[in-house]
């Protein structure tokens, strides 16, 4: 048995030893996915191989805090019941044998690649104290992966203004014959950049530029960098770590948007406009996103952040991921929204039409932990109104929404939401007549779609198993014109 067999293995025991215990936790969400035991960040290799959705993701399965990263392993039909997978990448080589960092995957001959980032922590000052480097594991069955001895297929940084320490993240697509890859990297100086690479067989990698850089508050690092065609049009998604809040912007530790532009594939240089953000909430990081056999590009992501405090990591697990979201762009903007397969786990649909609002009213049966609404508003006269979720009077409890029409503008404020951090966000609406809101809930999480995801609030909550309640609020007339709640 091969080293990095073992140490697979060494990775299950201790999964196996504590997922019954972990698995019975009240904040453990319900439909999205989760580590077992242990922690998780990033998704890693999201794809669709041999007629199914595969999701790797970032995993130290030994404890709830951040260690040695391995990859842990879930795939899915449908993108809603999710299989838990052996362990598929433990470090195990020289050029891993501190971690097994964040990549993508690809399918080549029928084969499943997977391409990541080797990390070793060397002496050196903090931020110079690691060598990073890309390497190929392959599978035939898309479960038991083999690392390559042709690696690592990229061992330095190229010469020129890029840092030589930081150097991660390879997310991979193919065009034309050619394989591409996007690295994320920053310059000597501290500014957020990402280079593109090609190879005809992704083990021969050949530099081709320095494709797009940060100017002005745009970061210090750009991590998980991912480039895809929507439109006609070449977008980048990136999560540029150390940008500055800018009034209601940029108030996450780190933070993960897009550009949209387009690639010159002959000099390596996007040419492209302004950050956008892709989420407006506290919780939301690393998104990284799939083509899948319909043609729809699919996006998920970390749902925690950095540096946050986490609760569930007193009770042996932390993080979790999103729910998968449809991307779509729209007058140069990118809209997600819930993938329609979602609507499978409904059940229980409680519906309300027509209904006034003011001052505070709940709603018979609109209530619990693990629920979707979908809601339609018109605001008449309200100058301001919402909605209070997750209510436990007695222990004054409640995640509020508040919709300010004449700012056209939403509040997220989870200051009285229970344990973990507290903190309040807030985004611009291009309108505010009518409202549509799609919100899920699950246990510890809420994920908030404004009129067709053209604005999204994902946040990370722990409340009691007793906050269930929810109400409405307006200070003048507002109608719900049409109310669906459904358990999940």
């Amino acid at each position: 048995m091969s080293t990095h067999e073992q140490n697979i293995q060494k990775a299950e025991q201790a999964i196996a030893e504590r997922k019954d215990k972990v698995g019975q936790h009240p904040w453990r969400l319900q439909y999205h996915v989760m580590p077992p035991a242990g922690w998780m960040n990033d998704p890693n290799g999201f794809s669709f191989y041999k007629g199914e959705y595969h999701l790797f993701y970032q995993f130290h399965p030994f404890g709830p805090k951040w260690g040695p990263m391995h990859w842990g392993h879930v795939k899915s039909k449908d993108l809603v019941h999710w299989e838990q997978l052996p362990i598929a990448l433990a470090p195990s080589e020289e050029y891993d044998k501190d971690g097994c960092f964040s990549g993508s995957a690809i399918e080549k001959d029928e084969k499943l690649y997977l391409i990541y980032t080797g990390n070793v922590w060397i002496d050196g000052p903090l931020d110079e104290d690691l060598k990073q480097v890309q390497a190929v594991a392959v599978s035939e069955d898309g479960i038991h992966f083999t690392k390559l001895d042709h690696n690592p297929v990229i061992t330095e940084t190229p010469a020129g203004d890029i840092n030589t320490f930081h150097f991660r993240d390879p997310k991979v697509w193919k065009k034309d014959d050619t394989f591409y890859m996007v690295l994320g990297s920053k310059t000597k100086q501290n500014k957020g950049q990402v280079l593109l690479y090609r190879s005809p067989d992704l083990l021969e990698w050949e530099f081709v530029s320095i494709m797009a850089k940060g100017e002005g508050n745009f970061g210090f690092m750009w991590e998980c960098p991912d480039l895809f065609e929507l439109n006609g049009k070449d977008v980048l998604v990136m999560s540029p770590q150390g940008v500055k809040p800018e009034g209601d912007l940029y108030h996450n530790l780190h933070q993960s948007g897009y550009v949209i532009g387009e690639l010159d594939y002959e000099t390596g240089q996007l040419e492209h406009g302004p950050l956008n953000l892709l989420d407006h909430g506290f919780d939301f990081y690393a998104p990284q996103t799939m083509l899948d056999d319909q043609g729809r590009r699919i996006l998920i992501a970390w749902m925690d952040m950095w540096e946050s405090e986490m609760p569930t990591q007193n009770h042996d697990y932390a993080g979790a991921m999103t729910i998968p979201r449809l991307v779509t762009m729209k007058n140069d903007k990118l809209y997600t929204t819930p993938v329609p397969e979602l609507q499978n786990l409904r059940k229980n649909k409680v519906e309300y039409e027509n209904i006034l609002i003011e001052g505070e009213r709940s709603l018979q049966d609109v209530s619990g932990e693990c629920l979707e609404l979908v809601i339609e508003i018109d605001v008449k006269d309200a100058s301001e109104f919402g909605l209070k979720l997750r209510i436990d009077e007695e222990a004054d409890q409640e995640t509020v929404l508040h919709f300010d029409v004449a700012n056209q503008l939403v509040t997220f404020d989870r200051n009285s939401s229970g344990a973990g951090p507290g903190g309040v966000r807030k985004a611009e609406l291009e309108q505010l007549e009518t409202l549509h809101l799609q919100i899920f809930i699950d246990r510890s999480s809420m994920e908030v779609f404004i009129n067709g995801g053209e604005k999204v609030l994902t946040a990370r909550i722990f409340p009691t198993q007793q906050a269930t309640g929810i109400s409405f609020f307006a200070d003048k007339q507002v109608e719900i014109k049409h109310l669906s709640k459904w358990e999940l």
